[in-house]
Formats: structure tokens, C-alpha cells, sequence
């Protein structure tokens, strides 16, 4: 084998291990859910590791399930009220760590959903990140589980949340 060869297969092989990122990228312990079968708004909640030696960062989701997919937080407004509001930005998925994404903190957000989610349904959603690419994630619908982050929120209705400025001609809701 001659340099040139053995150099172009070395580079081959690098250009076909850049795009394994996603590799290092795993989604676990994902969930969805909304308050009922008539309600506007729902969530999905997991845990993202990255086993690469690089951060990365969540940037976007996107899913057929509703008129608006965004990724959000809560925000403390400082008087004791909770403020949901959208994270263009994204979150910062730690080298070698994990970002949860729960209940009362960091999500993906659900506007305008097309119809309800029901128990045991499954919830199709593509996370963009900014290095490992997109990665689709098939997420079951469980509207039973009551974990959190140890936030107290009583009886929630996603679908009657201030949710900041929301762009209703993107929703459909005129």
C-alpha cells in the first residue's frame, strides 16, 4: 500500500467517524404526557447522557404531534410564581455527564397539540444537537407517572399555562 493510499483510507475512515457523534448521545427514561384527552398542551421529559468527550448542545425539537414543538424551562419571576418560557438557546448536555430534562425544569413543549395523548400511545420526536446531529426518539405517553424535581405545582393543566409569548398564527389559533 502506497502513502497516498494508506493517507486517503486514514481520511476515509475519519470522515465516516465524524457523523458517529450520535453515537455518544443516549436518551433515557423518556416520557410524555398532557393533563387529558382535551388539552392543548403536553410535555416530554428524559434524561440525555453524553459519553463523548466533547459538550454538546440540545438545540431544537420537532414532532407531527402538535402546531408548536419548542424546548422549555421554568423560570422563578422572583414572587413566588413559576414563568414557562422557551429556550432558543437550548441546553448544555455536560462531556462525560447528563442534562435531565423533568417535570418543574427543563423540557420539550407540546402547543397545539392535534389530538389528546392517551395512556400508552407513543410520541415521535427528532432532537436536534449541534454535533451529534439529529436523533429521533420514539416516547410512550404516561399519563400516570407523578415524578419531579421536587417542585410543588398542586393540580397542573398544561393546556391553560402562561406560556410568554406563543406565536398563535403558527397554531392556528387566530
Amino acid at each position: 500500500m502506497t502513502l497516498k493510499t494508506t493517507l486517503f483510507a486514514g481520511l476515509s475512515a475519519l470522515a465516516f467517524a465524524l457523523p458517529a457523534f450520535a453515537g455518544d448521545i443516549t436518551i433515557e427514561d423518556a416520557y410524555a404526557r398532557s393533563s387529558g384527552m382535551s388539552a392543548k398542551a403536553g410535555a416530554a421529559f428524559f434524561v440525555v447522557h453524553n459519553a463523548g468527550a466533547e459538550d454538546d448542545q440540545l438545540i431544537d425539537a420537532t414532532s407531527d404531534v402538535a402546531k408548536v414543538v419548542e424546548l422549555h424551562t421554568h423560570k422563578d419571576m422572583g414572587d413566588g410564581v413559576m414563568k414557562m418560557m422557551h429556550v432558543p438557546e437550548g441546553f448544555t448536555i455536560p462531556a462525560g455527564g447528563e442534562h435531565a430534562l423533568a417535570r418543574g425544569g427543563d423540557h420539550v413543549m407540546f402547543m397545539g397539540l392535534n389530538k389528546g395523548f392517551e395512556q400508552g400511545d407513543t410520541v415521535t420526536v427528532t432532537l436536534t444537537f449541534e454535533k451529534a446531529g439529529d436523533i429521533t426518539v420514539d416516547i410512550p405517553v404516561d399519563l400516570e407517572r407523578k415524578d419531579g424535581m421536587g417542585m410543588k405545582h398542586g393540580k397542573m393543566d398544561l393546556g391553560d399555562m402562561d406560556h410568554g409569548k406563543m406565536d398563535h398564527d403558527k397554531m392556528g389559533d387566530k
